[in-house]
């Protein structure tokens, strides 16, 4: 009996003295993880503030070298992408700078407003116009500084080359137009604003010396083709058949040169003005034969016939006929000058829906689509090819003076074959 228990003493004992052992065996490896644990602590919360050099050191125990090589390799990444950011960074503000550069040293101002009008940035050109110093401007509605010179409409996400008034900038002329920046979530609009003044005084000074010149030289022109009338009716005594020939030539030159200069004072009008029409009623019948008649001597000189069949309809419209007659002469002469055949010219009156048309057509070289697309700009010219002169004006004016009266001309040409010039008034 006393054996039996001196044996589960000892049992206990030994039972204890194992628990002692292994407890502390069990605390040095807490107390290891507890270590390890610290560190990728004391790592992480390095790379968390931005030091991504810090690095777990090695351990000799296979679970933890896979955790550390693991949490070493994703700083390493880290620290990789960082210096691809750096470097991204880095261009970037090269380009910005480059394009602010750029962008300032335009001679148009650019500032950028939201939808309230408010302005969000401007360039220093902006800056000096508007009398603004540095970011002061931030905030301000863009109608603090300017307005428009007229009373139009003057939609901010429709602006294209209007004339505006800057306050602070009031002896220049400026004009502004407007680009809306579609790919933001908020409206916001690219404003451009151009100062034309040295533009409108070349401009003005240029027809100004037009003008000068024009009237001018319609004096002289104009007391020539007098004395030369007074010629031709041997006011000064009786002339030989040459001497009236050659006078009847230069009457006509004389004309022809009298109609440019014409032609030149009525666009610097047209421009200044616009077209005054004094209406009445036109006999198109009538009208059109006194300008054939008045037009076939010249057109004789090429050798050129003009035909015109009245109309059976008595057709008559209301029209300025000053200004309806230089439009048809200056068809016709187009026609002639145009023409590099002997075939007539044809002169029609008819009728389209509202309107009643003068068609004046030739068959000489025709006109290409690309040049009927530009010969009604101003001083675009093809006379320049046959040698003639011809400055583009003519039929310019023309094609103005017809929306004057609510129409229009339309061209429709085959090369070497036909050409129409159809003059539509309404009536």
């Amino acid at each position: 009996m006393f054996s039996y228990f001196y044996v589960i003493n000892i049992c206990v004992i030994i039972v204890f003295i194992c628990l002692f052992f292994i407890t502390r065996k069990t605390n040095k490896r807490w107390s290891k993880i507890n270590d390890y644990l610290g560190k990728v602590t004391t790592t992480v919360d390095s790379i968390r503030y931005g030091n991504l050099s810090t690095k777990i050191e090695k351990i000799e125990h296979p679970t933890y070298q896979n955790v550390t090589d693991s949490i070493n390799r994703m700083v390493e990444t880290l620290n990789d992408r960082e210096k691809m950011i750096i470097e991204y960074q880095a261009e970037l503000m090269r380009q910005n700078k480059l394009l602010e550069s750029v962008i300032n040293s335009l001679s148009d101002g650019i500032l950028i407003i939201n939808e309230n009008f408010d302005i969000l940035r401007a360039t220093p050109k902006i800056l000096k116009w508007f009398g603004v110093k540095g970011k002061d401007i931030v905030g301000k509605n863009v109608f603090e500084f300017i307005q428009p010179v007229k009373d139009e409409n003057f939609e901010i996400s429709a602006l294209n080359n209007i004339e505006i008034f800057i306050k602070h900038t009031p002896t220049n002329n400026f004009i502004i137009s407007s680009q809306a920046l579609s790919s933001l979530e908020k409206k916001r609009f690219v404003l451009i604003i151009k100062d034309i003044t040295t533009e409108k005084e070349i401009e003005t000074l240029k027809e100004d010396f037009v003008a000068t010149l024009t009237h001018d030289l319609k004096v002289p022109i104009v007391a020539a083709s007098n004395m030369i009338d007074l010629f031709l009716a041997n006011k000064f005594g009786e002339i030989s058949d040459k001497q009236k020939f050659a006078l009847d030539n230069m009457k006509t030159s004389n004309n022809s040169l009298l109609e440019l200069v014409q032609i030149l004072l009525e666009t610097y009008k047209l421009k200044e003005q616009g077209i005054k029409l004094l209406k009445e009623s036109v006999n198109l019948n009538w009208f059109i034969n006194e300008i054939v008649n008045e037009m076939q001597p010249i057109a004789n000189d090429s050798k050129i016939t003009i035909n015109f069949e009245a109309g059976k309809n008595n057709l008559s419209i209301d029209a300025d006929p000053t200004q309806l007659r230089r439009v048809i002469k200056n068809l016709i002469s187009n026609a002639i000058d145009h023409s590099n055949t002997k075939k007539p010219i044809d002169v029609k009156i008819g009728k389209i829906q509202n309107f009643t048309t003068i068609s004046i057509i030739d068959y000489g070289q025709g006109i290409s689509e690309t040049e009927i697309k530009m010969i009604f700009n101003k001083y675009y010219s093809a006379a320049k090819k046959l040698r003639k002169v011809g400055t583009g004006l003519g039929l310019y004016l023309s094609q103005q003076i017809a929306e004057a009266h609510g129409g229009e001309i339309i061209v429709t040409s085959e090369e070497n074959v036909r050409t129409e010039f159809c003059v539509k008034i309404p009536g």
